[in-house]
């Protein structure tokens, strides 16, 4: 079970976060409810080899991992951040196959999970990566290696970027740094009014964006259990536990904008891990690596964009020797 912790964000937000390695300790006090799943599936694929590319004048490699099981500094705390729409329990179960030792913090991000949802915002990248700094101070976890997927990603590495002092290393999992168009944006807009909300039932919801979602091209069930875990019960039926305008708002503040500068200014060891059929393509990909001044690369075949939730054991696989070696004293 994981402990909640409750903290306050930058600007007086109320914030969630959840301790796997306090709650699965035993004895541990503190909230016991939250973010659960079940413990990964045996059988997944394999994450094929780090890959790491020095780049700039400097040609700078990060040092190559240890030999051996993956192990680093006793107690070092790793913030993990979720996507859009996403909450801190969908980091469960790869974030209890991180290596032995390390203390698992996932956080709501505001207008997420269990973390207060402000009317009126505000909802920009400088109000989540504010956050993140605030969580960082307050929960005293600084320097901390920040884990993000999607806009978590985003988010971890502009905050490593601005505030190089709180953070150690960088895990960025299938984030762009290209701009993504106002076509992205309209097409999230009619892709959330097309919603048949409230459901009826989670198995509704289990259907509809495991299959039945017109942006589903193969049947998928992961994906009806992602969003079945952002779901809430009300009278009428199952509505998402965040407001799809807020969505809209927060995804607004990068889809407009590049972010390579940002990238360029993170000094601290990065990887980039991207699944297969990810929405991070390979070359994209590797040009985010060749900009980190101590970049790193890995990809999961057969993983698509939730590739820590769906292959958490190829993923921590993935990630593993890199934080055994970022974090070794």
């Amino acid at each position: 079970m994981a402990r909640r912790l409750d903290v306050t964000g930058a600007d007086g937000i109320r914030l969630a976060a959840w301790d796997f390695t306090a709650g699965a300790a035993a004895g541990q006090g503190g909230t016991a409810s939250g973010p659960e799943r079940a413990r990964p599936r045996p059988g997944v694929p394999r994450a094929v080899g780090i890959a790491r590319q020095p780049s700039g004048p400097e040609d700078r490699p990060t040092p190559p991992a240890p030999a051996g099981p993956p192990a680093a500094a006793s107690g070092a705390p790793v913030l993990l951040l979720h996507g859009l729409m996403g909450h801190a329990g969908h980091w469960a179960p790869a974030a209890r196959l991180l290596p032995g030792g390390l203390r698992a913090i996932a956080l709501d991000q505001r207008g997420h999970g269990a973390s207060e949802k402000p009317r009126g915002g505000p909802f920009t990248r400088e109000a989540y990566v504010a956050d993140a700094a605030a969580v960082v101070e307050r929960l005293g976890l600084g320097p901390v290696t920040l884990v993000g997927h999607s806009m978590g990603a985003l988010t971890a590495w502009q905050l490593a970027a601005e505030r190089p002092d709180l953070v150690r290393a960088l895990v960025i999992c299938d984030m762009r740094a290209s701009a993504l168009g106002a076509a992205s944006q309209r097409a999230w807009q009619d892709w959330f009014r097309g919603w048949p909300a409230p459901f009826p039932s989670l198995d509704a919801v289990h259907r509809w964006f495991g299959a039945d979602d017109p942006w589903v091209e193969t049947p998928n069930p992961a994906r009806g259990a992602f969003f079945a875990e952002v779901m809430t019960e009300r009278a009428d039926g199952w509505h998402p536990v965040f407001d799809p305008a807020q969505m809209l708002t927060s995804r607004e503040t990068w889809v407009h904008d590049a972010h390579w500068d940002s990238l360029a200014q993170v000094r601290c060891p990065a990887l980039v891990v991207r699944g297969l059929d990810g929405e991070l393509g390979r070359a994209e990909a590797q040009e985010m690596v060749r900009v980190l001044p101590h970049g790193a690369y890995a990809e999961i075949p057969d993983a698509g964009h939730l590739l820590h939730y769906t292959h958490p054991e190829a993923w921590a696989e993935a990630v593993g020797p890199f934080l055994a070696g970022a974090l070794t004293p």
